[in-house]
């Protein structure tokens, strides 16, 4: 357990020591003392705090995965953004637990990641996925234009397409161009390769 509050590490420890299976072996409160307890006592998991002197908590990861790489590290922080989460978890963390949290939700993280499993607090997890929404170019389309995309997608040209909905040609282009506009995207084959990126899959 590390963080450099002591009555933070005394709340963990008390919520934890009433957890059945258990315990702390060990406490640090900056990233120097957490490698050196880490290397002595070999725990299952390691919760870290970000936010400590002797360059924080990214680079205790670091030092502690460069030591064991099948170490289970679970951040916990107050920092809620995805942004620290999605650096975490790119360092080699198993889970993200903010602060904030209900204790519950880091007991039940502990058990994710035990299990093989990533972890992230609810808040965190919602951060995470409103970031995803607001980074899909796709997500502003119409239900209409979302259907066109997927069937230029599939290989379709308009004149299919128009033929396929019900719409006139000249309907079917204006929505490409729309579509192309709101995508920033030069061409249909450009069209198709952002659509790919952000992830959406044409049913064949």
């Amino acid at each position: 357990m590390v963080d450099d509050h002591p009555i933070v590490r005394e709340g963990y420890r008390r919520l934890l020591g009433r957890q059945p299976g258990l315990s702390v072996v060990a406490e640090a409160g900056d990233g120097e003392a957490a490698l050196a307890a880490f290397v002595e006592h070999r725990p299952d998991i390691v919760l870290m705090d970000l936010s400590m002197p002797g360059g924080g908590g990214f680079s205790a990861v670091d030092t502690i995965l460069a030591d064991d790489p099948q170490a289970r590290i679970i951040i916990v922080s107050m920092h809620q953004g995805a942004v620290f989460a999605q650096k975490a978890m790119a360092a080699g963390a198993r889970g993200f637990v903010s602060k904030s949290s209900p204790p519950d939700e880091l007991v039940r993280a502990i058990a994710t990641v035990m299990g093989g499993r990533r972890a992230l607090s609810t808040d965190v997890a919602q951060e995470f996925a409103r970031t995803v929404v607001e980074d899909d170019p796709t997500a502003g389309l119409t239900p209409r234009e979302r259907d066109i995309l997927l069937m230029l997608m599939r290989g379709m040209n308009g004149r299919a397409i128009a033929r396929d909905l019900n719409l006139s040609s000249k309907t079917v282009q204006n929505n490409l161009s729309q579509i192309r506009a709101k995508l920033g995207a030069s061409g249909d084959a450009d069209l198709v390769l952002k659509a790919q990126r952000a992830g959406l899959v044409p049913v064949l």
